[in-house]
């Protein structure tokens, strides 16, 4: 009886201490809730069915935003909403626009401003989560890009990355929007600054958005080609070779543009190659980005002439 009467006293205690904290129960169970929520990402990234991932992950990213209402500045929360977001805008918004686009570009468009909104919408998460890792990172990013990212460590590689892929990814699908392009020294020194803190970072998932990055990118006047192919070995080297994405990024960032039809069939070819099951944590994104190579191989003469035979004219193969 002694002991019960231990217990509840306990229980008064810690219910004072909470109280007189300003600390709540709920604030507490939202706080596990978002330890869980952020540590939760192999259980998507390993999974083999896009389409399973495509109709949960709605309902996953809802419930993280509802339970930040309620723990606003749950670090890794902040930084596992950003992920989700930027990835379901791209996997399942975005490639899903794209292929609509080869037969109705004002459907397209529609999928593609709601791509951009969800990518801004991580940028905004990412945003935030710097901002409780570095106090006032947000707003120095603005007048001051470089020195503003300087103030951030290996420790927030991971919000560097996110918020850096989304905000390009918004950039990339509002080029009609100065005051969004005119953004990309922030994004610059985002991506500058992961690169140069932890360059290692999730097998090499920062090297690989470079490979495009590096294409584009309105601050280098130097070889854009070999810094993309610096990068590209780089992540091919981190990621044992068991990587999608550095692949697909060359073909449609390097190859692409320069109409370049073999290059661009050899790395969607290497793509093609690759057992997404060889890495388990990779599996769900080298499954939507082969399913993306292919899509690119089908579609190749849309985008590159056919080869010629000697007549001049282009191969029966290709018509």
């Amino acid at each position: 009886m002694r002991h019960g009467y231990r217990g509840l006293a306990a229980v008064v205690l810690l219910s004072i201490v909470a109280w007189s904290s300003g600390c709540s129960v709920q604030r507490f169970a939202a706080n596990r809730v978002g330890d869980t929520l952020a540590a939760s990402g192999t259980t998507y990234s390993a999974d083999d069915d896009p389409e399973l991932i495509a109709a949960a992950l709605p309902f996953s990213l809802k419930l993280m935003e509802s339970v930040l209402a309620s723990t606003p500045e749950h670090r890794g929360l902040l930084a596992a909403t950003s992920a989700g977001f930027t990835q379901y805008a791209y996997a399942f918004v975005q490639q899903e626009a794209d292929a609509i686009a080869l037969e109705d570009t004002d459907r397209a468009w529609v999928a593609w401003n709601r791509a951009r909104r969800l990518f801004l919408r991580a940028r905004d998460y990412g945003l935030r989560g710097l901002d409780v890792a570095v106090p006032g990172f947000s707003a120095k990013l603005r007048s001051a890009p470089r020195e503003a990212a300087a103030r951030a460590s290996a420790a927030e590689v991971d919000l560097l990355y996110w918020t850096a892929a989304s905000w390009a990814a918004a950039i990339s699908l509002g080029k009609d929007e100065p005051s969004l392009v005119a953004d990309l020294p922030a994004v610059s020194a985002l991506i500058d600054r992961a690169l140069a803190v932890a360059e290692d970072w999730d097998r090499g998932a920062i090297h690989s958005f470079l490979i495009a990055y590096e294409m584009a990118r309105p601050d280098v006047e130097c070889d854009r080609v070999a810094n993309a192919r610096r990068h590209f070995d780089r992540a091919i080297e981190l990621s044992q070779g068991k990587a999608v994405g550095p692949h697909v990024s060359w073909a449609e960032s390097v190859c692409l543009p320069q109409e370049d039809r073999a290059c661009f069939e050899q790395a969607l070819g290497a793509a093609m190659k690759i057992n997404p099951g060889d890495d388990p944590p990779t599996r769900l994104a080298n499954t939507i980005l082969q399913r993306r190579a292919a899509w690119l191989l089908a579609n190749v003469d849309r985008w590159i002439l056919p080869p010629l035979d000697e007549t001049g004219a282009g191969t029966e193969e290709s018509r």
